[in-house]
């Protein structure tokens, strides 16, 4: 009685732990243009994870947005980027590289958790002047991390439509603009 129960809190269990999260978001004024940084942590389901082993590339879209503080869902945003990040393994050197669409030169590593740690680092990103916002006003850094899901080999994007495993997103985070 009590295994089935067992199986079945360590499933969910194992089930939170996958995910994608916005871990620090840091935004700094320079030369009256504001640059952000960012921590996003990627925990990417077990699925994932093979089908990376497996060659697969893996392409994560990262939304940004810059909004007015207690703005209306249909209020326009000052700023609306979308970046996109690849990760995949290459088997002969067996080595992983993480690199940002268009493109397919990026950085080099030997093992999975640390390509995965620095796909979720981005550094020094452009954001906006800061002469195009109005003074008066408190703005925030809205960010979300998703898999695109589109992005995978056609064989494999029906099951990737069907199965939770897949549907990995940090949802919206939100962070003060600040200079």
């Amino acid at each position: 009685m009590l295994a089935p129960l067992f199986l079945l809190a360590s499933v969910a269990f194992g089930a939170a732990r996958d995910g994608l999260r916005v871990e620090q978001v840091e935004t700094r004024l320079l030369d009256d243009i504001f640059f952000m940084n960012a921590l996003l942590d990627y925990r990417f389901s077990t699925e994932a994870l093979e089908a990376l082993e497996n060659g697969v590339p893996l392409t994560i879209l990262v939304q940004i947005q810059i909004r007015r503080v207690g703005a209306w869902l249909w209020e326009d945003s000052q700023l609306d980027l979308q970046l996109r990040y690849a990760i995949r393994y290459k088997p002969l050197s067996e080595r992983y590289e993480v690199y940002r669409l268009p493109g397919t030169e990026g950085r080099s590593f030997v093992s999975r958790d640390a390509a995965i740690r620095a796909l979720g680092e981005i550094l020094d990103l452009s954001l906006i002047g800061a002469s195009s916002l109005d003074d008066d006003t408190d703005y925030e850094v809205q960010i979300r991390a998703s898999l695109d899901i589109e992005e995978l080999p056609l064989p494999l994007r029906p099951m990737a439509y069907l199965k939770p495993a897949w549907k990995l997103s940090s949802g919206w985070s939100k962070w003060p603009l600040t200079p």
